[in-house]
């Protein structure tokens, strides 16, 4: 055993031990909030053993993909390309339906498997991979680089929406190729011509491929004749607000939220987890989550700048824009400001996949500090 220990101390001096605290932290702080959440079921302890087990593993990738070189990963892109593409396709014969109804989920012998959150990871170190490639040994900035890069973000997209109809895993894959790309210093003029492509297939798309309860769900927050009575595609968004507004500032106390308890809050483990804490923490623990997320971004977005090479400065960009869109998304879900599309909030949400593939993608940002770059492979 003694042999082992100056690897252990070298690894807790050259890896990124902030970053992993912050996501500790946040499971933690999450498995109390699921324990609260699921008590009305009965089974609570089946739920804290699961995520217990993800946290486990999540800290095994986080070790493991910490010491690997993120450039030798990012070399072997078309088994991880394959291996992603294997995972989607999966769903097509095997692929189940979870609480949002979307054919997203992969289960064998009671354990389920989401691929998507396990392909986002994949997807960040492709998308860095390829745009790095482009910015180093080609022109980012000629039309051919542009549409390679968007038919790399489409093939992602439309696969996980025409598999598994999860318009809101597809979003985030969205998110990260906006970021990175930004990131990487594609010109504004790019996005402009990006922003009207989309708004100009956006009347085809929502005429011809929506089903009438998706456009529903998105209208929701904004027009409130989509659902005068609060009981259809609001219910979820109103029960939510309502028990934040019961937990005031300081909460009703753990197990003593009325909503949570009741049941009323639907997916209150898993989506609306934020609306748990708000009611029976109060405010004050809505701050504090957000805040220690907020610090995740801002600690991958530290590392990445400080980064000596394009790939891996992309990939924390990646990781960084993961936990701020799910963050936004998820807290705004329950807050009623933007439509509820299933996206779980990072850490604190219950859910096996979610989890250990954030672990995965915090231990990517940590081999980043772990080995750095000399300097003359500065790219950016």
């Amino acid at each position: 055993m003694k042999k082992y220990i100056p690897y252990i101390k070298d690894f807790f001096h050259r890896a990124d031990i902030v970053l992993l605290a912050l996501c500790c932290i946040c499971t933690i702080f999450g498995m109390v909030l699921i324990s609260s959440a699921t008590a009305s079921y009965g089974n609570s302890a089946r739920f804290l053993i699961v995520q217990t087990g993800a946290f486990i593993i999540g800290l095994g990738l986080f070790v493991v993909l910490t010491v690997i070189d993120i450039d030798i990963l990012a070399d072997k892109w078309p088994l991880l390309f394959g291996f992603a593409v294997f995972l989607l396709l999966l769903l097509v014969p095997f692929g189940e339906a979870g609480d949002t109804g979307n054919k997203g989920w992969l289960r064998f012998a009671g354990i389920g498997i989401q691929p998507s959150e396990v392909v986002k990871i994949i997807y960040i170190v492709l998308m860095a991979r390829h745009v790095s490639y482009l910015r180093e040994f080609r022109n980012l900035q000629s039309p051919f680089s542009v549409v390679q890069v968007a038919v790399h973000f489409g093939f992602f997209f439309v696969l996980i929406v025409m598999i598994s109809d999860d318009l809101g895993s597809a979003l985030v894959f969205f998110f990260i190729a906006v970021v990175m790309l930004f990131a990487a210093g594609l010109r504004l003029l790019w996005f402009l011509i990006g922003a009207a492509g989309v708004a100009a297939v956006s009347p085809i798309l929502w005429n011809f491929f929506l089903r009438e309860d998706q456009k529903n769900r998105i209208l929701a927050p904004y027009v409130e004749s989509v659902d005068p009575s609060g009981f259809d595609v609001t219910w979820q968004a109103r029960q939510s607000k309502l028990a934040l507004a019961s937990g005031q500032l300081t909460g009703t106390g753990l197990y003593q939220g009325p909503q949570s308890q009741s049941d009323a809050i639907p997916q209150k483990h898993t989506d609306f987890i934020f609306a748990v804490a708000g009611e029976e923490l109060g405010m004050i623990a809505c701050i504090l989550i957000i805040v220690l997320l907020m610090l995740i971004v801002l600690r991958c977005i530290y590392i990445g700048i400080k980064c000596k090479n394009t790939t891996g400065m992309l990939v924390c960009f990646g990781v960084a824009s993961t936990v701020l869109f799910q963050t936004f998304i998820n807290t705004g879900m329950c807050i009623g400001i933007t439509p509820v599309i299933g996206i779980t909030l990072p850490y604190f949400s219950y859910g096996g996949s979610s989890l250990f593939a954030m672990f995965a993608a915090a231990g990517l940002v940590s081999g980043i500090r772990y080995r750095p770059k000399p300097e003359r492979f500065r790219r950016y």
